[in-house]
């Protein structure tokens, strides 16, 4: 049994981008579909890489001062499905339920917000 697997997709969603940019080339070299909110969705375009809002995905804006974006099934859907399970693959494509193969975040410094 094979263990590796192609990643088609990717969310990407951080408050700190050091060292972010050479992974989004990357991705965007390996022709991943990139998906992300946000700063994270400007710091990508700057990059001048392609990128999806997640808000394209959701047809559901940002709230809460930005702080709810990608909690939300289509999202969680396509991170959680079961690649190999006909009825997850079914339900996917009924709710049009994207894939994602590859998730890069972090949080926000939750304390110094508060602050």
């Amino acid at each position: 049994m094979s263990t590796s697997k192609t990643i088609k997709s990717a969310l990407i969603s951080v408050f700190h981008k050091d060292g972010l940019a050479p992974i989004v080339k990357k991705l965007n070299d390996l022709d991943v579909t990139i998906y992300s909110t946000g700063g994270t969705e400007k710091f990508i375009k700057e990059l001048g890489i392609n990128v999806v809002p997640v808000e394209d995905v959701t047809s559901y804006p940002s709230i809460l001062g930005g702080r709810v974006k990608t909690l939300h099934p289509k999202v969680f859907g396509g991170i959680l499905n079961r690649q190999d399970h006909e009825g997850d693959i079914a339900e996917m494509q009924e709710y049009e339920i994207p894939q994602i193969d590859l998730v890069i975040v972090d949080l926000y410094p939750f304390e110094k917000t508060v602050a």
